[in-house]
């Protein structure tokens, strides 16, 4: 443990922990630095200046056009470190490397529950390597709360409706402790969980031995990953009958869908991201694909936030058929 001022600080464990902590004791040093030397010179000039006559006449003073200067570039440049240096902190916290590793989490009064790609899940503990790069992809099922490691100096809102994503290395191995850190009910100090890092082989080991409590996604689902389970998902509810190509399609395809663009009713163009196949899914009506009925019904209430990331994952994984048209052109 760290002990700064008032505030103490867990050891870093993460690539970026350092980088925040040093623009930390910076911020923190160089106000220590102005707030001593203003108040120094405040005291000094007390005593240097204080009244010494009954009736003292007041100095002719000119400006300086070098002391005005100086103040005013000082601070300036000053300033303009501390925005180029906490941006290029904040860029490298916001964009993951392309080799990382994707990890589910979903919000819910009062717990995390974390889901895998190679199907195994948790609640209220993250089990991760050591030295691999970790995404995480987060929304809630309910109300706002808040993804905090302290140790690896990452937090992030996890807002419902919304995907966010934030992303770490851990550098070294061990068992660190996680918090909700936005109220969200009754039971939010309770909201706490651990982040367990662990050597290569072990955590490889660790998703090998699958899920052994099944409860809440049921067991015929408990170790599949997301995109498996989406695809059991994606046949269970009829999706194929509508959106695949074939006889009687009466959808758009989704093959190749993600990362392209779609033309909507009205001639708005959208992304087709994560953000936009999750509303699609729960609210099809609200971004209708040019040349095609607003014929699907919505989803919302009949799935779960943990299902819709499965059936994400599973459109994500699908190629367009030989021959399909672009997600930008209408229906024939």
């Amino acid at each position: 443990m760290l002990f700064t001022g008032f505030f103490i600080f867990p050891k870093s464990a993460s690539t970026f922990a350092g980088e925040v902590d040093a623009f930390y004791f910076f911020m923190w040093a160089l106000t220590l630095f102005f707030a001593i030397g203003i108040a120094a010179t405040v005291i000094a000039f007390i005593i240097r200046y204080r009244r010494s006559d009954e009736n003292p006449a007041g100095a002719d003073i000119e400006g300086s056009l070098q002391l005005e200067i100086m103040w005013t570039a000082i601070p300036f440049a000053i300033a303009m470190g501390i925005f180029a240096w906490s941006a290029s902190i904040f860029v490298n916290m916001q964009r993951p490397p392309d080799n990382a590793m994707e990890i589910f989490v979903v919000g819910k009064q009062w717990m995390w529950k974390i889901q895998h790609m190679e199907g195994r899940s948790e609640i209220n503990q993250l089990h991760v390597p050591l030295g691999k790069p970790v995404k995480l992809t987060m929304t809630s099922e309910d109300v706002i709360h808040s993804f905090y490691v302290p140790a690896f100096r990452i937090k992030a809102d996890v807002v419902p409706g919304r995907y966010n994503t934030t992303w770490f290395e851990a550098t070294k191995t061990g068992t660190y402790h996680l918090f909700c850190t936005e109220y969200c009910g009754t039971n939010h100090s309770r909201m706490i969980g651990q982040v367990v890092v662990m050597e290569q082989a072990a955590y490889q080991d660790w998703l090998a031995e699958g899920n052994t409590n099944a409860t809440g996604i049921g067991a015929s689902l408990a170790n599949l990953s997301p995109a498996a389970r989406g695809e059991a998902l994606f046949t269970e509810h009829g999706c194929k009958t509508c959106h695949f190509d074939g006889p009687g399609r009466v959808g758009p395809l989704l093959g190749g869908l993600p990362g392209s663009t779609v033309k909507l009713e009205g001639g708005d163009v959208v992304a087709a991201d994560s953000r936009y196949l999750r509303e699609s899914i729960l609210n099809p009506r609200a971004r209708v694909v040019e040349g095609y009925e607003p014929l699907m019904p919505t989803f919302a209430g009949r799935v779960s936030e943990e299902d819709v990331m499965s059936l994400v994952a599973y459109i994500k994984t699908l190629s367009p058929p030989p021959g399909a048209e672009a997600h930008t052109t209408t229906a024939p």
